[in-house]
């Protein structure tokens, strides 16, 4: 669909048309005027004064016929006629492209001889990006060229940038190099093609692979009967599949009394009901097609103080020398060597 902007040559009155002027003697039988631009898509008109003493004219595109009089030469269903009379012999020509560039005469023949008048039509064309370089997926440390080129007039000027980032990675070039990517070089990047016309914008993802990396496992204590549960995180592209071990043993998924949920980047490794074999040392290990990772946990004993404990509580404070206060201290001094012990 066209636009309807309309770009007028030929006319007498300054508010419908460009303004126009010959070169050279304006007395001469062939005038050329000024260049007209249009905008591909656009309408323009041509008009021609004509006069009393006009026997045949005719609007001529390089050496073809457009109209001769009222007779139509042309096949092109956008060319057609709009005022022919004593005063002025106008066509138009809708929805102009490239091809429409060039030459256009009008001949008018009088009674005592020829006379011509010219312009030559320049047709603008807004950018389109017409290749570009297809989404890629590459490792982390390789090297990625990146191709954009639009076709346009005037000619585009082409630029890149990385959308969403705060580094200055950007190019005023068709073609972006990145040496060595990082994966903070991942994301989508943006072409942009731009004329005096328009503006063009495509875009290219690209995804960098990369080895996981691990939280530091943090230890867990946990009281007997109770449910206990271990989280190990790994960043990774693409995202890494997760193995738990405890000690050199690996636990599969399915075994009673324990459960393991992968969901995206976090591995959950739950325990129903602790029991005493249950304490120990765990390993996470993440893994993806660039490498593994792995981190360590320590789930150990919290022993709850009981309610007789609770109620000696006050009276070990009061007698110095009373059990209740060595039960206290070994108590304590339980809870704190437990984990350095599973440790060994």
């Amino acid at each position: 669909m066209h636009r309807q902007r309309e770009v007028f040559f030929g006319s007498q009155d300054p508010i419908q048309g460009l303004p126009v002027r010959s070169q050279g003697d304006s007395q001469s039988d062939n005038k050329v005027m000024d260049n007209i631009t249009v905008r591909q898509g656009e309408t323009v008109f041509l008009r021609c004064a004509q006069g009393d003493v006009v026997t045949h004219t005719a609007w001529l595109n390089r050496s073809s016929i457009l109209y001769a009089g009222e007779d139509k030469w042309s096949v092109d269903p956008r060319v057609s006629l709009v005022t022919l009379n004593q005063e002025e012999f106008s066509i138009k020509i809708e929805n102009v492209d490239m091809t429409d560039e060039g030459q256009y005469v009008c001949a008018v023949q009088t009674s005592s001889r020829p006379r011509t008048t010219s312009v030559h039509i320049l047709v603008q064309v807004p950018p389109k990006i017409i290749h570009l370089s297809k989404d890629i997926v590459v490792n982390e440390g390789s090297n990625v060229t990146l191709m954009c080129q639009a076709s346009g007039k005037p000619e585009p000027s082409i630029s890149w940038k990385l959308i969403y980032s705060s580094g200055d990675l950007a190019s005023e070039d068709e073609f972006l190099e990145i040496p060595s990517i990082s994966r903070r070089r991942a994301g989508t990047y943006e072409c942009t093609a731009v004329n005096d016309i328009d503006t063009d914008v495509q875009t290219v993802d690209i995804t960098v692979n990369y080895a996981p990396a691990v939280s530091e496992g943090r230890d867990v204590g946990v009281t007997p009967g109770q449910r206990g549960e271990l989280e190990c995180e790994a960043d990774a592209v693409p995202e890494a599949d997760f193995e738990w071990y405890k000690d050199d043993r690996r636990i599969l998924i399915g075994l009673d009394g324990f459960e393991i949920v992968n969901s995206g980047s976090l591995s959950k490794l739950t325990f129903f009901n602790v029991s005493d074999e249950d304490y120990g040392n765990y390993t996470c290990v993440a893994l993806n097609k660039l490498g593994s990772a792995n981190t360590s946990f320590l789930m150990y004993v919290v022993i709850e103080p009981t309610s007789s404990t609770l109620l000696q509580g006050p009276r070990a404070v009061q007698d110095g020398s009373g059990g209740a206060m060595g039960v206290h201290s070994h108590t304590c001094l339980f809870l704190v060597f437990l984990p350095f012990l599973l440790r060994i």
